[in-house]
């Protein structure tokens, strides 16, 4: 088990914020997927930190490593819509479209009819009962109001919900993506490995975006392993701290699934002595996650199989049971993705490989450089 001491002050959020100027936030994707900055941060010495590129990850990981990778694929979630009187809406589906599928039921019809959790602007000038129209044939109630623009509405739609998404919605790239999303993003926004029938995330799993065939071959060819689960990216990912006291906030639960397949590798590649390989923060929350139901549930086992909702929030002070080291992209200030990758590291270790990557010229978020915390 691993873990790095908290401090006090890693418990305050405004000890996560740093400066990062405007033009270090990546607009777009490295030209060439797999191109990426690649930082290199040792716990062991900060003087081994380098920058390498990604597609030499293979010889930059530790011996042996077993690469476990969250394999959702993004769905165009993000639907515009018509209040009654005639203005106009924002929607962005958060509960996973596999899942509504699976729960919703069939009217005389046709139609399919689910709960689902949404955020809606304006939210404010909607009313609870209403009917809105979505883009094509979707259609949604309001059923209740929370902040921030969390909604619960009663979605309904005839055929595959899906294909609906697939033809009138779309990618629901950062706010800080200053641009509508175009043509490139379809294919950018999504890892190589994102599984078709796993479409249902409303963020990429951002680490995932540069590996490539040729990056997966390598990996194969230097000895390492490779092992997939899912979770569904929403809004617990993206959504910000307010409390003043990080320990005070709560994440949004997603859904998630761990195969029996991957439980068996992570088991072999801990009795081995074999290092996990978390690709991605989703990753470690899904693993992390399953290990603590596994443990509250009294299981013989460090992981078991299964699906459920987590809401995994890990920090320093926090112990990972699972999850040795740690491919991420670079994260938003005061963010929850920022602090679970401090807790590989410690919070000022981290913020200090920032400032360097940001003198460095690194790229940062969803579209920018990598980093491999080993």
């Amino acid at each position: 088990m691993f873990m790095v001491e908290g401090e006090e002050e890693d418990y305050l959020l405004s000890s996560y914020a740093f400066a990062l100027p405007e033009e270090r936030i990546a607009q777009r994707p490295c030209a060439v997927r797999g191109e990426s900055l690649l930082y290199l941060l040792d716990r062991r010495s900060s003087e081994k930190d380098a920058l390498d590129h990604f597609r030499r990850l293979a010889e930059l990981l530790p011996p042996r490593s077993l690469l476990v990778a969250n394999n959702a694929r993004v769905v165009p979630a993000r639907l515009e819509g018509r209040r009654p009187g005639g203005g106009k809406l924002e929607f962005l589906l958060l509960s996973p479209p596999p899942l509504l599928e699976a729960a919703a039921d069939t009217s005389a019809d046709g139609r399919r009819t689910v709960t689902a959790e949404a955020l809606i602007r304006p939210a404010g000038r909607l009313r609870l009962g209403e009917n809105y129209s979505l883009a094509g044939e979707l259609r949604m109630t309001l059923l209740e109001k929370a902040e921030f623009g969390q909604a619960k509405v009663r979605l309904s739609w005839p055929g595959i919900l899906t294909d609906h998404l697939l033809r009138h919605g779309r990618l629901p790239l950062p706010p800080y993506i200053r641009r509508a999303p175009d043509p490139e993003d379809s294919e950018r926004y999504q890892t190589i490995h994102a599984d078709a029938d796993k479409t249902g995330a409303v963020a990429a799993p951002t680490a995932g975006l540069h590996f490539t065939p040729e990056i997966r071959e390598a990996l194969v060819r230097a000895g390492h392993d490779w092992a997939e689960l899912t979770l569904y990216v929403g809004y617990g990912t993206f959504s910000p701290v307010r409390a003043a006291d990080i320990r005070k906030h709560r994440l949004h639960p997603e859904y998630a699934e761990l195969p029996e397949e991957t439980v068996r590798r992570v088991l072999a590649a801990k009795a081995e002595g074999r290092p996990v390989v978390a690709v991605g923060t989703t990753s470690v929350r899904v693993l992390e996650g399953m290990a603590e139901e596994a443990s509250i549930a009294g299981a013989d086992a460090l992981l078991r199989p299964g699906k459920a909702w987590l809401n995994c929030f890990i920090y320093p002070g926090r112990p990972l049971r699972v999850a040795d080291a740690l491919i991420t992209n670079f994260h938003l200030p005061e963010s929850t993705l920022l602090m679970l990758a401090s807790a590989f590291t410690g919070r000022k270790r981290l913020l200090e490989a920032y400032a360097r990557a940001i003198a460095l010229g690194c790229r940062f978020f969803s579209y920018g450089d990598a980093m491999l915390i080993r």
